[in-house]
């Protein structure tokens, strides 16, 4: 987040808009302190029930939708990390992100449709994800169990949620907000072992990204 606001400050641009949003179910209570010691300049919002990802079809955080003065989508759905990552120590670390994603995004500022990043209507519509009925019906369970878990009622909150995972396995969006009720947290060992199977079996933790 700091090396988004250190972008949305270097753009300077009035027309150049971020909109930050943390998906989480535990709401204001868990995101907005996260948002507080950022202190981003730039919008934020938080989803608790997932939306974003749901109409957008994204699988996993970070991801964004690139959205110009027209509002058309010019690109979507890909790892958007402002830098390179690195978790976890010796053999168990894991490099992840990328230092051309920010860059692109300057360039797009500056060209507009001329910018070389921009993708046709033909790409976008490609790389959207089409919904399923059992991705339509997880997201419907998942936000189910967000209601019960609200109102105090966690075997119900439990049994959406697991149908969720079972209707939409590869959504890590639904394994990593389970996590977050764990000890370990979203981005622990469970998340780094699962990070390291997709990379292993050459499975899209995200879309590839044509950005050199």
């Amino acid at each position: 987040m700091p090396v988004w606001q250190q972008v949305y400050e270097e753009v300077n641009d009035p027309n150049f808009v971020i909109i930050c949003v943390a998906e989480d179910t535990g709401g204001e209570a868990v995101a907005g302190p996260i948002f507080d010691a950022a202190n981003p300049s730039y919008i934020q919002i938080i989803d608790q029930d997932h939306m974003i990802s749901s109409i957008f079809n994204f699988v996993n955080v970070p991801s964004a939708a690139w959205i110009d003065e027209d509002g058309r989508i010019v690109r979507i759905d890909e790892g958007t990390y402002s830098k390179v990552h690195e978790m976890g120590d010796g053999d168990q670390s894991i490099t992840f992100g990328n230092d051309v994603y920010s860059p692109a995004i300057k360039d797009w500022v500056a060209k507009g449709a001329d910018s070389e990043h921009v993708q046709s209507a033909e790409t976008v519509t490609g790389n959207i994800r089409q919904h399923t009925d059992d991705q339509l019906k997880a997201d419907a369970a998942f936000r189910l169990g967000n209601l019960f878990r609200n109102h105090g009622k966690a075997a119900k909150a439990d049994h959406y949620w697991n149908m969720a995972k079972e209707l939409n396995p590869d959504s890590i969006n639904f394994i990593r907000q389970n996590l977050t009720l764990s000890e370990e947290g979203s981005a622990g060992e469970t998340f780094m072992n699962l990070m390291g199977q997709y990379m292993a079996e050459g499975k899209e933790f995200y879309r590839p990204l044509d950005i050199e």
